[in-house]
């Protein structure tokens, strides 16, 4: 562990600097790529400090497919498209050198090592910022089998907390591999008792021992709450009723009905499904600022710093666990509030700079903001790493 003397003497040349180095000239602050609810939200948070923003919404959204946002304070039940509109007129209220454009970012250049950054779209236009906020989402890697990607979204879902509610008691099915079953049953089990686990033929003795691995007791659990296993491989499922019609907005109940084709020419019907299936970054920019991912998400710190420090990811794209409208605004939030007191940060040792100070007065500037309470330093130091 250093001494405190060398982290104040290190904190201290970089201070000193900082003071001797002037912010880049950038048509924007930030750039936010990406315009869900956590794009919204962080560009809603840079507004309101009248950071100069761009935000570049491609129009892909990952909640689109679904008929109604759900569990989100004051906005349960809103089309997704309706709170998009309505976020875009507030933010549109705070700030005149906050931007929203319908654009597709292709690529995003760091330059002088991450001393600003250039986003390109695919008309070929060009920005820059300091700080990059991502975005952009991910995208769910359904199977080929007919009718899912037709009822994505509208009775096969994947977030029992979006969908689940308006499909409670009825038969319902979980579709994805044996070694995901067990958790989607303890996630569906207070809204749904009648339960069939479709896993497409992957009920192997691979997929067994992976589910032993989580649930050392998942045969006797699933025996508990009289869940079966079917094993057929899924020729097609079929939409007998639509909930989008068949409905009773009172009750907030969706009466959707599906009817699942197997191999052996049987068939079975059920009124909703929640889904394991696999999900990838829906934009490459991840890859080409070479980010350091974990699995599928984008590994972030508390703050939603990638490991490119001027490069933020939030909503579904990154590793804090979360994957919902709330946790998207949560993140952009956060993500907003670090950018805006860093760059002001830079900002105000800038001014310093400006100033005619010569390397031993810029040295003494330094080390008066500093300060003389080391362990006070030492403190902030450590709470930054966490």
């Amino acid at each position: 562990m250093p001494s405190l003397k060398v982290l104040a003497l290190f904190s201290l040349t970089l201070l000193s600097q900082a003071l001797a180095t002037t912010i880049p000239e950038t048509d924007y602050d930030a750039i936010v790529i990406g315009g869900g609810p956590a794009g919204l939200s962080a560009t809603s948070g840079l507004s309101r400090v009248r950071r100069r923003t761009l935000m570049l919404d491609s129009g892909v959204y990952r909640n689109d497919p679904t008929r109604h946002m759900h569990d989100v304070i004051g906005n349960d039940g809103t089309v997704p498209a309706v709170f998009r509109y309505l976020a875009r007129q507030q933010i549109s209220r705070y700030n005149a050198t906050t931007t929203m454009k319908n654009a597709t970012v292709i690529s995003v250049e760091s330059i002088n090592n991450g001393s600003y950054y250039k986003a390109t779209d695919s008309e070929g236009l060009e920005y820059t910022a300091r700080r990059i906020v991502l975005a952009t989402g991910m995208k769910d890697i359904l199977p080929d089998t007919p009718g899912v990607k037709e009822g994505w979204g509208k009775g096969i879902y994947w977030c029992p907390w979006c969908d689940g509610y308006e499909h409670r008691d009825q038969a319902f099915g979980i579709l994805g591999n044996l070694s995901d079953a067990m958790g989607s049953v303890i996630e569906v089990w207070q809204l749904n008792e009648d339960i069939i686990a479709f896993v497409n033929g992957t009920n192997t003795p691979e997929q067994q021992q992976a589910l032993a691995v989580k649930y050392p007791n998942w045969q006797a659990q699933l025996e508990a709450y009289n869940v079966s296993i079917n094993n057929e491989t899924i020729v097609s499922i079929d939409r007998l009723q639509d909930g989008s019609t068949d409905n009773d907005p009172a009750e907030d109940r969706e009466f959707d009905l599906f009817r699942v084709n197997l191999a052996d020419g049987s068939s079975i019907e059920r009124g909703a499904f929640i889904t394991n299936f696999p999900d990838a970054q829906y934009s490459n920019i991840p890859q080409e600022l070479d980010l350091q991912m974990n699995g599928t998400k984008i590994a972030v710190s508390t703050n939603m710093k990638s490991n490119d420090t001027g490069v933020y990811a939030i909503g579904d794209i990154n590793n804090d666990g979360a994957t919902n409208v709330p946790h998207a605004m949560f993140s952009g939030k956060r993500a907003a509030v670090y950018i805006h007191v860093e760059l002001g940060r830079q900002e105000s040792l800038a001014a310093i700079g400006k100033r005619e100070l010569s390397d031993k007065e810029r040295e003494k500037e330094a080390r008066r903001l500093v300060g003389s309470d080391l362990d006070e330093l030492w403190k902030r130091v450590q709470e930054m790493k966490k």
